[in-house]
């Protein structure tokens, strides 16, 4: 695996999601190159007609993104017993490209309750084909009590969780 390509669901740049991403990234091996995508309040709202040869170019852009990984990290909050809307519209524009189609992809779902979020989160990467195994996803609940003022993962049995994922996504490439 040469690149993974990271999406928070969170738009908030101080956000927990934003900080595990962070995190994840210092634990990366060397010759990896890990990005986090920073352009998903770009995407406009999804538009079939406008699902083209020459899509919008947020959609371009993260299409390509996309494509030049070799694996996909996503962390998200829930909001409202549910996947964000910003998250849920951008994958709604990979449904034609076939930008999953059998990508390493690693799930990460981090909010005070999360499992509604998480359920829904797994149904959509089936639905768009990525390669998703039990190993590769992770419910973080009330993630916010295992985080300190700095964003550091302050719960043992969490950074171990979120290592021994990191593991077995970059095994899986």
């Amino acid at each position: 695996m040469k690149n993974i390509f990271a999406i928070s669901g969170s738009l908030r740049e101080g956000s927990s999601n934003h900080s595990l991403l962070r995190l994840l990234g210092k634990l990366i091996p060397s010759g990896i190159n890990y990005t986090i995508y920073g352009g998903l309040r770009d995407i406009p709202a999804f538009d079939p007609g406008l699902d083209d040869d020459t899509p919008p170019s947020a959609v371009s852009d993260l299409r390509k993104q996309l494509s030049q990984a070799n694996g996909i990290i996503i962390c998200t909050p829930e909001y409202a017993f549910g996947v964000p809307g910003a998250l849920k519209n951008a994958l709604d524009w990979t449904v034609s490209t076939g930008s999953f189609c059998g990508k390493p992809t690693a799930l990460i779902t981090a909010s005070t309750g999360g499992e509604n979020a998480h359920a829904a989160m797994i149904k959509i990467l089936g639905a768009i084909d990525a390669k998703l195994a039990p190993e590769t996803t992770l419910l973080i609940q009330f993630v916010r009590s295992k985080m300190d003022a700095d964003s550091n993962v302050t719960d043992a049995d969490t950074a171990q969780k979120l290592e021994d994922l990191l593991k077995v996504f970059i095994n899986s490439g």
